[in-house]
């Protein structure tokens, strides 16, 4: 049921209201749901049974009541074919079947926009993911992010959100310090196995690879950052540093690039401490009165914010513990104007949650309570050839994004990005995820991006046979979509706007993915049921073109918005129920 006809059935439930509710303190909130069981109706309402004690009534008189009005209404007609009454009070509505035809032409008129709302119109969200150390290439547990990070940007701003993409490189500490050191003797001719080898270092081979650019005096910068040139002397520590950090953000961005991802801002952390934001935050802190010293070290009273005890800050040794940059961080996010953060990180920063928000609250600079939001993904784990793969030569120690999409497409970046970015977003981020390069691979139902894909290209490959006039579409009889596939396939393409509400409000991006799988499905079903053009009934076969040309704008739309191609042309159908496939030319 599209938006405008939800409002229309709530503003007729409100007309049957208004005399039974005249000059009583009462304001309904009439809810619309989908039934769970289709035979019961199109749309559910219990407004009844939420105002029959405060009106001494009994619900399922109330709302006999109600469905009499509300059929009386003259603006129910065409909008809603019959109501009728179930259980102690429930409201069950059938909508009209040229209400439901009505999605088509909506569509095709809207396009690209349709789906995409304005309630979060006047909002400014900053949504934070990726944020990988510049100490290595990137890991599939930040491609799990990216794709979730981008998918969730998008849905956002489909809502009329004002997003900003934000990448933190925590570009400061012992960690960087590794890097620079694992350079160093790397360029000093040791390798890993050495005696001379730091026991703490980084063994990958990209540390050769960064080593020999740094004694060749080559020059790197990262997109937003000032060029690095090496010294080349391998004794020169700290330019090994600042070319080391340019040197692997640099490569950072050409993997985002090839995953299709762009943020709109990088926010070093090591600015938080130069800018003295860090000091400030905790100055902050102590005259709030919400810290105290014990055994040399300051801390913060977490407990009081829901914590399940106090923080160290600062440790004996002056140097502060993770989670306080963080909470400078953060209240930067605020002061920059976002009244939404949302942070996407894996489940092992589950414990700063509450430190970051205690931190937040205690500052009492009027940071809502529950800022900023958290999605915290689970481990991915990759299957290739039947196993599991641990290990990236380049990397050292993981599987990089890199080898992911270049697996996954077999040679073919834009395929290998696709099928990443797809399963990645196709479980919920708490979920752990089984990545199986393999499936990803098969151009068969069994590979799901391929599946959502060739519903695409098989619409595609339609129309091109047909040759006739697309545009033309919109203005045909869709009166004679009757069948239980057309029903079916119409109610599930309505369904989109709200699947993308609901995502948004969620923040749980796999829903748009399990959506276009289900939307797929339904798509190839009725293509099977009903051949588009075998059809003798020119005005049905139109009408079916219609609604497959519908179903291809949706699909596109979503494929859009989680960041996944949608080609006009497959290499061959889906292996499928129907055995008749196997004659049928690729689209």
């Amino acid at each position: 049921m599209l938006a405008q006809q939800k409002q229309e059935i709530v503003a007729l439930f409100q007309a049957a209201l208004a005399p039974i509710i005249e000059g009583l303190d009462l304001t309904p909130n009439i809810v619309l749901e989908r039934p769970r069981d289709p035979s019961h109706g199109d749309v559910a309402c219990n407004v009844a049974m939420q105002l029959a004690k405060a009106l001494k009534t009994n619900p399922r008189e109330l709302a006999t009541r109600l469905v009499s009005a509300l059929l009386a209404d003259p603006n129910a007609a065409g909008l809603v074919e019959a109501a009728d009454v179930a259980g102690p009070g429930f409201i069950n509505l059938r909508v009209a079947a040229g209400a439901k035809q009505s999605v088509v032409r909506s569509i095709l008129q809207q396009g690209a926009a349709y789906g995409r709302g304005e309630s979060g119109k006047g909002h400014h969200a900053i949504i934070e993911f990726v944020s990988a150390n510049p100490t290595g290439p990137l890991h599939v547990g930040h491609g799990r992010q990216a794709a979730l990070g981008d998918a969730l940007s998008s849905l956002f701003e489909a809502q009329g959100h004002e997003v900003t993409r934000e990448f933190y490189y925590n570009d400061a500490g012992v960690q960087i310090a590794t890097l620079a050191n694992s350079v160093q003797a790397r360029a000093r001719g040791f390798k890993p196995g050495d005696a001379e080898w730091p026991e703490s270092a980084y063994n990958g081979d990209y540390i050769a690879d960064i080593a020999a650019d740094f004694l060749a005096g080559k020059t790197v910068s990262a997109s937003d950052g000032e060029p690095a040139t090496a010294s080349g002397n391998a004794d020169d520590l700290e330019s090994i540093r600042r070319f080391a950090v340019a040197y692997l953000r640099n490569e950072q961005d050409q993997d985002l690039q090839a995953f299709g991802v762009k943020f709109d801002n990088y926010y070093l952390e090591s600015s938080l401490y130069a800018d003295g934001k860090v000091d400030q935050a905790v100055q902050a802190l102590v005259d709030a009165g919400v810290t105290y010293e014990q055994d040399g070290a300051l801390w913060l009273k977490t407990t009081d914010y829901g914590d399940d005890k106090d923080r160290v800050m600062r440790k004996s040794d002056g140097t502060f513990t993770y989670f306080v940059p963080d909470v400078a961080y953060h209240m930067q996010k605020f002061r920059r104007g976002f009244d939404q953060a949302i942070n996407i990180q894996g489940s092992d920063h589950h414990g700063t949650i509450a430190r970051v928000r205690a931190g937040l609250q205690a500052v009492n600079i009027g940071v809502p309570q529950g800022y900023p939001d958290y999605v915290l993904h689970k481990m991915v784990t990759v299957m290739k050839d039947g196993e599991e793969v641990k290990i990236s030569k380049r990397a050292g120690s993981y599987v990089t994004v890199r080898d992911l999409i270049e697996w996954s497409g077999n040679g073919d970046i834009t395929r290998g990005r696709d099928a990443v970015r797809f399963f990645l977003i196709s479980r919920k981020a708490d979920t752990e995820f089984v990545f199986d390069v393999d499936v990803a691979l098969k151009t068969s139902d069994e590979n799901p991006v391929y599946y959502v894909q060739y519903a695409h290209a098989r619409i595609c490959s339609a129309l091109s046979n047909w040759g006739g006039d697309e545009a033309a579409l919109a203005n045909v009889d869709l009166s004679l979509l009757t069948t239980p596939h057309e029903a079916s396939l119409l109610s599930k393409l309505a369904a989109y706007p709200e699947v993308l509400q609901r995502a948004q409000a969620e923040l749980g991006p796999h829903q748009v993915a399990f959506y276009l799988r289900e939307l797929a499905g339904e798509l190839h079903s009725y293509y099977f049921a009903h051949k588009w053009l075998l059809d003798d009934d020119e005005a049905l076969k139109l009408a079916r073109l219609a609604l497959a040309t519908a179903t291809r704008q949706v699909l596109r739309n979503g494929l859009a918005l989680i960041g996944v191609s949608a080609p006009n042309k497959m290499e061959r159908a889906p292996v499928e129920v129907h055995a008749d496939e196997q004659d049928e030319p690729a689209a």
